[in-house]
């Protein structure tokens, strides 16, 4: 493997979030009856017309901003010409000649962190096709999908490791997700992804033979996909064969990649301008309306999390990696100062909640002001953290108010200082002997008559409000 310089580029496909298809009115929905959501412009019935879906158009001018592209002010679309089951009109509608954004970047940390600029080639608009859903005998086909609106975001052959793949994508998809460009689920399709892929000799400037690699629904499986056809390529070229130049697709059972096809000459699809829809000159104070409401990025939460809320990397980690769980977190952060138990809670106890019962965080029943509530509780020493492990799961399973719960539950800690006196002076007077211990070992003293304290009120008092009270108790004791 040492041999060869690997060579990748990366092709996404990226659903966009609109609630119409990119050409039609046809609505776009997610796990609907197939064929149930189709437009006659999808399917290309004679005589129809194609509209631009105008959010369409913005999320795509979002991606190009988020992804430092240079932005083509006039839209223009092509028309790509061959016939497949998945596209019964015969022609795909795309930006084959003037993509709306080209010469782009996403700057990823590398292992040994150092930093790795992944220079963008082009982002352009495009149209889906419908979905085949292949058995062993037949194939059927959902038009749902037909129409859907895509971009497809290509970068150079810059990247050389899988791991390199991997940190490219999960800061795309953090860049899709956080915009509100798309959903970016590899599973749901939403978020697809080809890798090309080329073996060269060191120093060589002449490119290899490449290989597509499709079907690829998660990020585990791109690493191992790419780590495998680096390892089958090399075996190929160390003795002295050719690497054809073909698709293939991963397989999961045998952790392999599989040849789906053969490729040869590039196929021509007689590209030409989309002649039902003339060019769309965008004004520039429109463009630039539509980039200021782009939400706050991962890389900007991410310096405001350790410069607002002093979390932890690895907390700051954990939150963003899921879109749902950093709202949930950015709510209850409005209504609590508590920033760092906030966190540990969200990552520990609802998290290991969320696991135990399958639920994620959309599905989750507690709300952010009950979780801050709460938090605010332990802060203002009205409750401890034991009793808040006591009253959280009563939370997950129920609307119910944390003060209220706490009432009817008797669970208030005392903090007035001058009733835990009354209850711990006495014991502190009577032990003599353990009082003349103080001296040399303070420590055990403290522990033992804070143990006293807690036993007499059932662990009622609040923990930091006791020990001064029983550390002053002790000094004036001892004077006497």
């Amino acid at each position: 493997m040492n041999n060869f310089e690997v060579v990748i580029g990366i092709e996404n496909h990226v659903e966009l979030k609109t609630t119409t298809k990119m050409f039609s009115p046809g609505p776009v929905s997610y796990g609907a009856t197939p064929n149930t959501k189709v437009n006659i412009m999808d399917v290309g019935y004679p005589g129809v017309m194609p509209t631009v879906n105008k959010k369409g158009v913005e999320l795509a001018l979002i991606a190009c901003h988020a992804l430092h592209l240079e932005i083509d002010p006039i839209v223009q679309f092509d028309r790509k010409n061959y016939y497949y089951p998945d596209l019964s009109k015969g022609f795909q509608i795309t930006q084959q000649y003037y993509p709306i954004g080209k010469r782009g970047y996403l700057t990823i940390i590398d292992e040994d962190n150092t930093p790795v600029v992944v220079k963008i080639e082009r982002l352009h608009i495009e149209e889906d096709t419908a979905k085949q859903l292949h058995h062993e005998d037949k194939t059927l086909l959902d038009y749902n999908r037909a129409g859907i609106g895509l971009i497809e975001i290509v970068t150079e052959p810059v990247l050389r490791t899988s791991y390199q793949v991997r940190k490219y994508l999960e800061q795309l998809r953090e860049i899709l997700l956080y915009s509100n460009i798309s959903d970016a689920k590899m599973n749901e399709g939403s978020l697809r992804c080809d890798v090309n892929i080329s073996l060269r000799p060191f120093g060589s400037e002449k490119y290899g033979n490449k290989v597509e690699l499709k079907n690829l629904n998660s990020l585990a499986n791109v690493e191992k996909a790419i780590d495998y056809e680096i390892k089958r390529q090399s075996q190929i070229l160390l003795t002295g064969g050719t690497v054809e130049q073909e698709t293939r697709r991963f397989d999961e059972k045998t952790k392999s990649t599989v040849l789906m096809r053969k490729k040869t000459d590039a196929t021509d699809y007689k590209y030409f301008s989309e002649p039902n829809i003339f060019p769309i000159k965008l004004p520039p104070e429109w463009i630039n309306d539509v980039i200021s409401q782009i939400p706050e990025l991962p890389a900007a939460k991410r310096l405001r999390y350790q410069k607002d809320f002093q979390l932890k990397e690895t907390e700051i980690e954990v939150i963003l990696q899921d879109y749902d769980l950093m709202r949930f977190f950015e709510v209850t952060a409005r209504q609590t100062t508590n920033y760092s138990m906030l966190a540990n809670y969200l990552i520990g106890d609802i998290q290991g909640y969320l696991n135990q019962n399958g639920l994620t965080w959309a599905e989750i029943t507690l709300l952010p002001e009950q979780l801050a509530e709460m938090l605010n509780l332990i802060s203002d020493n009205i409750i401890s953290t034991k009793h808040a492990k006591t009253i959280l799961p009563m939370l997950l399973k129920e609307n119910i108010s944390p003060k209220n719960l706490v009432d009817k539950l008797g669970l208030k800690q005392i903090t007035d200082s001058t009733e835990i006196a009354t209850i711990i002076e006495p014991i502190i007077i009577t032990n003599v002997e353990m009082l003349s211990q103080y001296v040399d070992r303070p420590e055990r003293v403290i522990k033992f008559f804070m143990g006293e304290l807690m036993k007499l009120t059932k662990g009622q008092v609040a923990p930091e409000i006791g020990q001064k009270v029983v550390e002053e108790l002790i000094f004036k004791n001892q004077k006497k």
